[in-house]
């Protein structure tokens, strides 16, 4: 059975919905740079272990990646998942993990890379939002994409809500993308996400409707 090691920097939403999803793994470690993560308090309840790293006792983003993999090795992690780890990590570390190391985005990548991600496609009045499980490269959320979700913008959205509803697809996909990967049925081969046995929907999401 794989094992995966989860990283996170707050509550951790998407890394308890990757606990109650009962996938295909163990899930070995859940770590995070701050003692003050709500998300490890929740991983404990669950019997997980958990580790603090905090990038503050570092002199360097490198010298934290390094101690960080040091740790997470320790576990003999077949995966790494970034479940709202907000630090940016160094070419080495991601190179470390190649096709290993999988986050999600608040956003359908291409489009809306970094922060504020929400409020950024309200002020462009964009019609379709969503969220995107990719994995990690170098190039900051522009890794290859494993799955997506898209959701509609209402004409009455606010930053809160529109981020909640992208975030009741982010519990629903970042699972799935997971299971994928456990299962052997995604891999990473030449830069290009490859399926096994997975058929693409072929109907769309139109917004607003037609009539």
């Amino acid at each position: 059975m794989k094992k995966i090691v989860i990283l996170i920097s707050g509550r951790g939403s998407n890394m308890q919905a990757l606990l109650q999803a009962q996938l295909p793994c163990t899930i070995a470690a859940v770590i995070s740079n701050r003692a003050s993560a709500e998300g490890l308090s929740f991983a404990a309840a669950q019997g997980i272990p958990t580790a603090v790293i905090s990038h503050q006792d570092y002199p360097t983003r490198a010298d934290f990646d390094v101690a960080l993999a040091k740790v997470i090795d320790q576990y003999q992690a077949d995966f790494v998942i970034l479940a709202g780890f907000m630090r940016i990590l160094t070419p080495e570390f991601v190179s470390h993990y190649c096709g290993r190391l999988v986050n999600i985005h608040p956003s359908l990548l291409p489009a809306y890379t970094g922060l504020h991600t929400h409020a950024r496609a309200l002020q462009d009045d964009i019609k379709i939002h969503g969220c995107t499980v990719h994995f990690v490269t170098a190039d900051l959320d522009h890794g290859p994409i494993i799955i997506q979700a898209a959701v509609p913008v209402l004409c009455d959205d606010t930053e809160d809500v529109l981020s909640e509803r992208v975030l009741l697809e982010e519990h629903r996909v970042y699972p799935q993308a997971v299971r994928w990967l456990c299962d052997g049925e995604v891999s990473l081969i030449e830069g290009k996400v490859k399926f096994c046995h997975q058929k693409q929907a072929s109907f769309a999401l139109i917004s607003p409707g037609l009539e």
